[in-house]
């Protein structure tokens, strides 16, 4: 029965609304917020047809949710896994507590993710690298990258080292750390082993950084341990990269930049990222920059790494809406 690949937790609760009717689906709609009733409605809107092993599954799901917040606030979350791996199995049972604890949004450090980047770097910088490694797997990117270029340079490498090699973390140890972080927070943990950091986690920290700070980690890492810094670098998209993409993604790219940023980031490239770039203009707007870039004199590194960055951001953004694909480390293939 179980097929449901790819729904978005919306898309669930939008096919369990339909699933349930509209005079059920209005009284939920009473205890919810503007803002969520009009992102259900939209999300209903645009189904079309609710695959019956779909609409079935979703249920299952649900009333799995139900049973198991009904035993947790009988006895806890210890209390919930112990009944449901008894009538589910264990694997059933731990995706039944993760899908629920993600739904009550109970995971860890949900204080920081509201705060600001600023604050929480307040709270850690003078923690040791795990704890500091612990705390930015639980943000949210954006904030981990903010926090993880703030970090003096000797550190950030050790701590995006330790994010990457961080598997699960007991909850004794998240509970501790929690306390000594936001004391005037009671948090409620998840009573069970918590899976957080990994490469993709680092990845996508790493994604967010100045071009210096990724540098600088990503050359330390190759020092400490070259093959945890080649898996990185694999699932990374640099601005080197360009000259891996294919002529249309280039043109695309090309004409979302800014051509300041362009003449910038070029300004210090190779010979072969500014080839794949000409050869993908006109040759009149390739002779136009040539002549600009050498107008411009010297820059400073820290402008050209500002404008890589902010190109890298585009391309990044441009893959995500499917616009262009970027042929990944490990055997992606594009067929043309």
């Amino acid at each position: 029965m179980a097929k449901l690949q790819g729904f978005s937790g919306r898309q669930k609760a939008a096919i369990l609304l339909i699933s349930l009717g509209p005079e059920v689906s209005a009284q939920i709609f009473k205890h919810l917020r503007d803002e969520e009733i009009e992102q259900l409605t939209l999300e209903i809107a645009n189904v079309r047809k609710v695959d019956t092993i779909d609409k079935e599954t979703i249920l299952t799901e649900f009333h799995q949710i139900c049973v198991a917040q009904e035993y947790i606030s009988q006895g806890g979350i210890t209390y919930a896994r112990e009944i449901l791996e008894k009538a589910l199995g264990e694997q059933k049972a731990m995706e039944v507590i993760g899908r629920l604890t993600a739904n009550l949004q109970v995971r860890p450090f949900d204080f920081a993710r509201k705060a600001d980047a600023a604050q929480i770097l307040n709270f850690i910088q003078n923690e040791n690298s795990q704890t500091i490694a612990l705390v930015l797997s639980y943000l949210q990117a954006d904030q981990a990258s903010q926090i993880l270029s703030s970090l003096p340079q000797e550190k950030q490498a050790e701590v995006a080292r330790r994010v990457a090699l961080m598997d699960s973390t007991s909850p004794e140890v998240i509970s501790y750390v929690e306390r000594v972080l936001e004391q005037k927070l009671s948090a409620t943990v998840t009573q069970d082993y918590t899976s957080a950091g990994g490469i993709e986690s680092i990845v996508q920290i790493l994604n967010g950084v100045d071009r210096g700070t990724e540098r600088t980690i990503l050359d330390a890492l190759e020092i400490q341990d070259p093959e945890l810094a080649e898996e990185i670098k694999k699932r990374m998209f640099v601005f080197e990269d360009i000259v891996n993409l294919d002529n249309r993604s280039i043109q695309r790219i090309i004409r979302d930049i800014e051509n300041a940023d362009l003449q910038l980031a070029l300004k210090v490239a190779s010979e072969e990222v500014r080839e794949a770039i000409f050869r993908n203009m006109s040759k009149r707007m390739a002779e136009t920059f040539k002549e600009e870039m050498e107008y411009m004199g010297p820059v400073r590194l820290r402008d050209v790494e500002e404008a890589q960055t902010r190109i890298v951001a585009t391309i990044r953004r441009l893959e995500e809406s499917g616009e262009i694909i970027i042929a990944r480390g490990g055997g992606d293939d594009i067929i043309v």
